[in-house]
């Protein structure tokens, strides 16, 4: 292993551990348990809330805006250019964010959209819109201390041997799925939509990630269990979605719609595993830590941190919370005002019968509808009066994981490779797949 300067030791060292300590580490609080990052934005949030959803709607409209202006211009590798160049059908999906932003705001048009249980309940001043502002500010600036300074590189070179054979991953994805699960998903996608976009994962790699690991907080596990009754079961239920998340992490990349995705990168490149192998004289922490120590030495820029950070922001206001707010009031309301997934539920009800779950009726509405966001489940199953199902329902909403109103919408927004098709499948094949693991647990359990 060559020699490196100390200020290159530093520069490896420093940034990593306070990437580490701000998106990694749970801290106890008085809400709960919350990574520093989640923790300042909900900081922000509280005091932004007299204003954030004028910044949203500035934005929004900002976003529609600009992409009606750049439809017909040509296509061009600048900032702004890859901001509102977007396609048709994107143009018209910031549109009608825009618009659902001034109904909700002034609370005119359908109630349907602008209700306290579907627009209302994003775009409110303490609502998910408005709390992905603060998270996205927070996340966008400081995200690269996790990759501009060779962490993700010395895991990276870590973890390959174990990421790659048992998920198909590289073994830099073990950062991204560590973010997620000891920290929120919603950074996880970010994360993974940005290392995407600068060539480090294929297609298939992105979508993989972005799809499967973005699992939800540990704070937000603590809400959902609490709202069904159950919260003295929080460590076989955790245990469970752990279980769960892992197994569905080894099938998932094997089956369709992820393993059909191409295996080449944002800029057309094929996968290269020979890249992944040490060179000669090395093992996996001399290697990892030489390719750390490289990378920190091309980024000795403060200014260079600090507009990648502010791009960063940028890019997630403008690409992302528009499609959130879309596609998730579009969600809401299906689920608040129509009996569309009270329908698509029925044919679990004799699934549900077959594994032994008391109330299948009441249990079946809950199997879909949590598609369009993943606290309705538990809200809807809190009334059942059996605990083996409340914990069913509980575990099955967590595990899986796809839902418009946060990780589908932001997974749509992003530059990762999946399709609303693709979400749809995901979904149901990460229920079908956990019914029989949650449901084995709930017996044994109750």
């Amino acid at each position: 292993m060559k020699k490196f300067s100390l200020s290159t030791w530093l520069l490896f060292l420093l940034p990593s551990i306070a990437g580490v300590i701000l998106f990694m580490i749970p801290l106890p609080i008085d809400e709960g348990i919350q990574i520093p990052i989640a923790w300042f934005a909900s900081i922000l949030s509280t005091l932004l809330e007299p204003v954030v959803q004028w910044v949203a709607l500035v934005t929004l409209l900002f976003a529609a805006i600009g992409s009606i202006i750049f439809l017909f211009r040509p296509k061009e590798e600048t900032f702004i250019n890859n901001l509102f160049k977007v396609t048709p059908f994107w143009t018209v999906t910031r549109i009608v964010g825009a618009v659902f932003s001034i109904l909700i705001i002034w609370q005119i048009g359908p109630e349907a959209i602008w209700s306290e249980n579907t627009g209302g309940m994003l775009l409110s001043p303490t609502g998910l819109v408005s709390f992905l502002f603060t998270i996205f500010l927070f996340a966008g600036l400081l995200l690269p201390l996790l990759l501009n300074f060779g962490l993700l590189e010395f895991f990276g070179t870590m973890m390959v041997k174990i990421m790659r054979p048992l998920f198909k991953l590289p073994g830099r994805s073990a950062v991204d799925a560590l973010t997620s699960w000891v920290g929120d998903g919603t950074i996880g996608v970010l994360l993974t939509s940005r290392q995407y976009e600068e060539g480090y994962y294929t297609k298939k790699e992105a979508a993989i990630i972005g799809s499967t690991f973005s699992v939800v907080s540990i704070t937000f596990c603590i809400v959902v269990l609490d709202q069904v009754g159950l919260g003295n079961y929080f460590i076989p239920y955790y245990l469970t979605v752990l279980l769960c998340g892992v197994v569905l992490a080894f099938i998932m990349p094997r089956i369709y719609p992820l393993a059909g995705k191409e295996d080449t990168h944002i800029d057309g490149r094929p996968l290269d595993l020979e890249a992944e192998k040490y060179p000669e004289n090395y093992n996996a922490v001399t290697h990892g830590l030489e390719n750390a120590l490289n990378t920190a030495s091309k980024n000795r820029s403060i200014g260079k941190f600090f507009t990648d950070g502010i791009k960063n922001v940028i890019d997630m206001y403008i690409g992302v919370a528009p499609v959130v707010l879309a596609f998730g009031t579009i969600a809401l309301m299906l689920a608040e005002y129509t009996s569309v997934f009270t329908i698509l539920g029925k044919p679990f009800e004799p699934l549900l019968m077959l594994f032994g779950i008391p109330e299948a009726a009441a249990a079946a509405q809950t199997m879909v509808v949590g598609f369009a966001d993943m606290f309705l489940p538990s809200i809807l199953g809190a009334s059942i009066e059996s605990e083996m199902t409340r914990f069913f329902i509980a575990t099955m909403s967590v595990t899986q994981l796809i839902y418009m109103s946060e990780v589908g919408g932001l997974l749509l927004g992003s530059k990762i490779p999946v399709n609303i098709k693709d979400l749809v499948v995901i979904f149901l094949l990460r229920t079908l797949i956990s019914f029989p693991i949650i449901a084995v647990v709930a017996h044994i359990l109750f």
